[in-house]
């Protein structure tokens, strides 16, 4: 049990750990594992929409997916640009010991190589909520994200993914609380 606790205070960790990209958009920020959140419910979203996957496979994908981060942090590509960082050596010390840590190890090599629809899925679900942070600063009236966002669903595997991006787009923010803001200040006639 010792070992596992350990894997769990490792992983509570991401929680502290920020996302690097963010420094290049001026505002915004969050944690690895905020992140993580935003992805899982994504992911569970894609799931729905996508009956031929399997969602306990591909939220448990988006769940591990950036686990190596405790160890390795958030690099981002114009880091990745200078520094190489050894994600299968962090995956291996991170695992060892643990009495699953075969399964997370094939997890994250699955999420890694996207070979199986529910990698795809978790990949897009990845991208798509960097997508989310983007339409909502550009939503807000920052310049910069619009720029990246053509970047982001460039690397969309799925066409749900896809259709899902370009809701997205077409759809502020804030549009889900001026719904009810509208609905209750409206008089009713």
């Amino acid at each position: 049990m010792n070992r596992i606790t350990e894997f769990l205070f490792e992983a509570m960790l991401l929680k502290r750990v920020q996302r690097t990209g963010y420094q290049f958009l001026g505002p915004g920020k969050e944690s690895v594992a905020e992140h993580t959140f935003g992805v899982m419910c994504i992911a569970w979203a894609l799931a729905k929409l996508s009956p031929e996957a399997d969602p306990g496979r591909l939220l448990t994908l988006c769940l591990v997916h950036d686990l190596p981060e405790s160890r390795l942090g958030d690099l981002n590509y114009v880091q990745k640009q200078y520094v190489v960082a050894n994600e299968n050596k962090a995956v291996d010390h991170m695992t060892q010991g643990l009495p699953f840590g075969q399964e997370i190890k094939a997890l994250i090599d699955e999420f890694n190589t996207g070979q199986t629809l529910e990698a795809r899925l978790a990949r897009d679900a990845d991208q798509l909520a960097f997508l989310l942070d983007l339409k909502a600063l550009s939503d807000m009236g920052y310049t910069a994200p619009p720029k990246w966002a053509t970047h982001v669903q460039a690397r969309l595997q799925t066409s749900v993914g896809r259709d899902l991006a370009d809701e997205m787009a077409q759809t502020e923010w804030d549009s889900w609380w001026l719904k009810i803001f509208i609905d209750r200040n409206t008089p009713e006639q």
